[in-house]
């Protein structure tokens, strides 16, 4: 007679069970610097480790790191997946705790200059993904470009990862002014990075709400924060995740309370609106991509 499932086994089957569909989280930052594609890597090995089928899409276009972040060694890229020299699924790398990752080129010229078309095709390629996991985390790129603000706006929730620099705040606001005016974004997640308490944390937030609140038609929730901690800087120079290596460390335990938040968020509102999404099935970009 074969063993019977473990609790936490039968827990995470059926709440797949019941999770209507992959919540699609983007991780934005405005200026580069602020460790943007290190909250995206360490929220998705987390949401990996508390077993939640856990995807990552490195978005960053022609200047690729999460899987330098990872230490991996990708053969292919999306690249390949644009030329048809093969699927979406094949470009799948195997992280640590099963969180699979899919990369982008780095120095990749071609891959830089995507036309909104391409990105588009991208991401509709989900869409024929065998298996929907719980969660597609996707790590844009720097700055506002139509590549980042797609990307975003293809997804359920956006957390923009903010450091308390002037430079940092201004570039926030200007990527939440344009998700909110040109693609109907209606809420923003915040998370305060490098800052030293919560107090600090808290006070860069409503640094950005103030002018968020007052200028844009959009809600911008506290996600959280996390620390400056010398155990980030030494697993990012290993190539590893904070949470994988130093899982005590205070980073870690920041990174699981962001992802402790991700995971009990309400589903989000789906109005019909016309611009394309992660796993939602729709053959075309929006008017104007």
């Amino acid at each position: 007679m074969a063993a019977p499932r473990a609790p936490t086994q039968a827990a995470n089957l059926d709440r797949r069970s019941t999770r209507q569909r992959c919540r699609t989280i983007a991780v934005c930052g405005g200026k580069g610097g602020v460790g943007k594609t290190t909250v995206a890597v360490n929220l998705g090995m987390t949401l990996a480790m508390m077993g939640r089928e856990t995807m990552l899409l490195d978005a960053d276009m022609g200047l690729a790191n999460v899987d330098v972040l990872l230490g991996l060694a990708p053969s292919r890229h999306l690249g390949h997946m644009l030329d048809g020299l093969c699927g979406l699924s094949d470009l799948v790398l195997e992280a640590p705790h099963g969180l699979k990752v899919i990369p982008a080129g780095s120095g990749a010229r071609r891959l830089a200059q995507l036309g909104s078309g391409e990105q588009a095709a991208v991401i509709r390629a989900f869409d024929e993904l065998p298996t929907v996991p719980d969660f597609l985390l996707v790590d844009t790129a720097a700055g506002i470009t139509d590549s980042v603000a797609m990307f975003a706006a293809a997804a359920d929730d956006v957390v923009l990862v903010v450091c308390d620099e002037p430079a940092s705040i201004t570039d926030a606001y200007a990527m939440a002014k344009v998700l909110s005016r040109d693609f109907g974004v209606k809420r923003l997640h915040m998370v305060a990075n490098m800052v030293r308490n919560l107090g600090e944390a808290k006070a860069l937030h409503q640094k950005l709400a103030r002018v968020t609140d007052r200028f844009l038609d959009v809600m911008l929730d506290f996600m959280g924060w996390v620390p400056q901690d010398e155990r980030l800087r030494q697993a990012i120079r290993r190539q590893n995740a904070v949470v994988d290596v130093a899982p005590g460390s205070r980073s870690a335990q920041a990174f699981k309370q962001l992802a402790g938040a991700a995971d009990t968020w309400a589903e989000p509102d789906r109005p019909g609106l016309d611009r394309i999404a992660f796993f939602s099935g729709q053959a075309a970009p929006a008017t104007g991509w």
